[in-house]
């Protein structure tokens, strides 16, 4: 076995992830899996470094790499910021060492190990690359097919349930704030479609109020263009042409369009079956010619959208295709609506006047509510890059790299929103910073900003649902969480519906949990049952349940259950052994809990968060500390700045006594958390908890 068998076998992993997509790659990783010579092995991490390099010169720079050297394109690459700095590192280390291969030296074949822990992290991140390109591809017609909903998780993390939940959901109420008070009224342009789902719409001749009779002709100009270029969007607006519309008119005997009132043209509309009708004028004031048009709902006679361009009297036929442009925009976007959930279609729909930007935003918000992180990432930027004052997809997009721990990516997008607060309305702002706190404060500002989003309206449940999850999963303070959880539900009832997600449940369950109130947990889960059945978080929190209660039948239904959706969406076997290991830990019984966490470590003995579950379970638990130490110390040699691994070493010393270096590591653990990660609050009380020895 070679020195560097354990960096192969995740580089073999790799190979099988991307078999097809790469053909270039696959061939020389597969050289490079199967060769135990060390200077082949630094030849073809090279050529694999070269491949990805030369591509991103042509996707990045625009232009062949021909034959410039590799240092100069990566440098480039950095001085234009387009492969984030961390990536470039890795880049510059495995160049520099692999050049030990391509012009045979000398050197310690332990060196081979860096280089292909450099080249993993290289291709990871470029896979992640190349699916985010992808999206340029792909219609919106055709994406709607790839996203799928996701239970359960690829990757599991420390507390991997807690965590999982933590960060799927943490982020998922941005964007629903602001519409929520209506989700369960119908808008009004809900009302205004047809039963086809299209909006039906009727032109009525624009009004000549210049006094200048030679412009009467575009009374009916303007008519006819505006129908015509509506026309042309068939699957999103059904519209009364021309001749059906004047007919009308001509039958009541109105020869002055000036006569035609919004009660006559509401008349008219209701014959042809049309919810809605565009009413307008045209205005002049020397050389400039200016256009009105209002939109009515046919039934109530209430104006709900009203435009006004001007332009040069004399081009008057680009006003009209801008007023078009405009109408039509925002009557596509109105129709997308129904397919974005309701809770979020107010303001979303506020913040583009782009429909295909609104098309993406809306593949990019399913993917996130079924947990399809990466999908959601690449359908949200394109929505920006289409509409780059987008906010709420940034936002959202902030959110998707949130969920995956991409915090980097995530707090780009949230700052990229955060400095244009100052121009926002009030609850945009408030969400936005309550975001901004996520990020970099602590859950006492995130509760600030909920608290003052309450105050604006104070029957939402999604406030009282994120203000709960802040105090019972980031604070633990469990008394505090119970009553704006239950408060969350109550509204949800008196509006006779279902929460829009298993974690108002879920969530709820947890806190009856830890202050013991089993039965109000099990009563609970029966009515989660009714409205999310076989939901994996669901039967994850009643196996803990059911063992909490000794009762061992419904425990092993739950958790062959739980385990039948893990399979479903191929977690592996070790993934599926840790979240084992998690249950019987949270109901308590440690011996079986500990039997898990081994056997997921005997199946990967040289993943260094395998041997950190395992540790930090022996420390805080306090089964076998020095047994922790060990494994924790092994972890940190191959992952060195990793702060949860130094965190789970600091908390370990802790409890040995030894004060004064348990706090230089906890310290340095949470330097690099604030850094590159977010507040945690149990890293943050074993810190303070090793200040205190001092």
């Amino acid at each position: 076995m070679t020195l560097w068998a354990t960096e192969i076998k995740e580089l073999e992993s790799l190979n099988t992830s991307i078999k097809g997509r790469f053909p270039e790659l696959e061939k020389d990783l597969e050289h490079l899996i199967k060769t135990n010579d060390e200077n082949v092995a630094l030849l073809y991490s090279r050529r694999c470094l070269e491949i990805i390099v030369t591509d991103l010169c042509e996707c990045e720079l625009k232009r062949p790499r021909k034959t410039e050297p590799l240092k100069g394109i990566i440098d480039k690459l950095h001085r234009e910021e387009k492969v984030p700095p961390h990536i470039i590192t890795s880049m510059d280390h495995l160049n520099s060492l692999s050049t030990y291969g391509t012009h045979p030296k000398e050197f310690d074949p332990e060196q081979v190990r860096p280089i292909l822990l450099n080249l993993a992290t290289i291709i990871k991140w470029y896979v992640k690359y190349k699916d985010t390109q992808t999206i340029s591809k792909a219609t919106p017609e055709e994406a709607k097919d790839e996203i799928k909903p996701l239970d359960v998780p690829k990757k599991t993390i420390h507390k991997s349930i807690k965590s999982l939940i933590l960060l799927i959901f943490g982020l998922l109420l941005i964007a629903v704030i602001i519409g929520y008070p209506r989700i369960f009224k119908r808008n009004n342009l809900e009302s205004l479609k047809s039963s086809d789902g299209r909006i039906s719409v009727a032109v009525m001749p624009f009004q000549n109020m210049t006094n200048d009779t030679t412009w009467n002709i575009w009374q009916d100009g303007v008519q006819f263009n505006l129908i015509t270029s509506l026309s042309n969007y068939s699957d999103e607006l059904k519209v009364r042409q021309t001749e059906s519309i004047n007919n009308l008119i001509q039958s009541k005997g109105l020869t002055n369009y000036a006569s035609i009132t919004p009660s006559i043209a509401s008349t008219i509309s209701q014959k042809l079956n049309a919810n809605v009708f565009i009413y307008g004028n045209i205005n002049k004031e020397g050389t400039i010619i200016r256009l009105n048009a209002q939109l009515f709902d046919t039934k109530t006679k209430e104006v709900f959208k009203s435009f006004q361009i001007e332009g040069n009297s004399e081009k008057i036929m680009p006003v009209i295709d801008t007023l078009s442009a405009m109408i039509k925009d925002f009557l596509i976007i109105s129709k997308l609506k129904k397919e974005v959930p309701a809770d979020i279609q107010p303001f979303a729909s506020k913040s583009t006047n782009s429909p295909e930007a609104y098309r993406y935003f809306i593949l990019g918000n399913n993917a996130f509510d079924k947990s399809d992180m990466p999908t959601a990432v690449k359908y949200l930027s394109q929505a920006i890059a289409i509409d780059s004052n987008f906010n709420i997809a940034a936002l959202r997009l902030s959110s998707a790299y949130y969920n995956q721990r991409l915090y980097e990516e995530g707090k780009k997008w949230c700052l990229s929103v955060y400095k244009k607060r100052d121009q926002m309305p009030m609850q945009l702002r408030l969400w936005t910073n309550r975001t901004y706190s996520m990020f970099y404060e602590t859950p006492y500002e995130e509760i600030k900003y909920l608290r003052q989003l309450q105050e604006i309206d104070d029957q939402l449940p999604v406030i009282y649902y994120a203000i709960g999850l802040a105090y019972l999963w980031k604070l633990d303070q469990y008394d505090k969480a119970i009553p704006e959880l239950e408060k969350a539900l109550e509204i949800y009832e008196k509006w006779d519906s279902k929460p829009s997600w298993v974690l108002n449940y879920v969530v709820l369950g947890n806190a009856y949990h830890k202050t013991g109130q089993f039965k109000k947990e099990k009563k609970l889960y029966r009515k989660a049952e009714q409205d999310f059945p076989n939901n994996s978080y669901l039967k994850y929190n009643q196996s803990i349940l059911a063992l909490s209660e000794d009762d061992t039948v419904a425990a092993n239904k739950y958790i062959e259950e739980f385990t039948s959706i893990c399979k479903e969406y191929s977690l592996s076997e070790s993934e599926i052994t840790i979240f084992l290991g998690d249950t019987y830990s949270e109901a308590g019984i440690f011996n079986k809990a500990e039997e898990y966490y081994r056997q997921a470590l005997l199946l990967t003995p040289e993943n260094p968060q395998y041997m950190y579950y395992l540790a930090y379970f022996l420390i805080d638990k306090d089964r076998d500390i020095n047994e922790g130490l060990k494994l924790v110390e092994k972890a940190l040699v191959l992952n060195p700045d990793n702060y949860e691994y130094l965190d789970t070493k600091g908390w370990g010393l802790y409890k040995q006594g030894k004060y004064k270096e348990a706090s230089e590591i906890l310290q340095k653990s949470w330097d690099l958390r604030r850094q590159f990660a977010i507040y945690d609050h149990k890293a943050y009380l074993h810190l303070e908890e090793a200040k205190k020895q001092l």
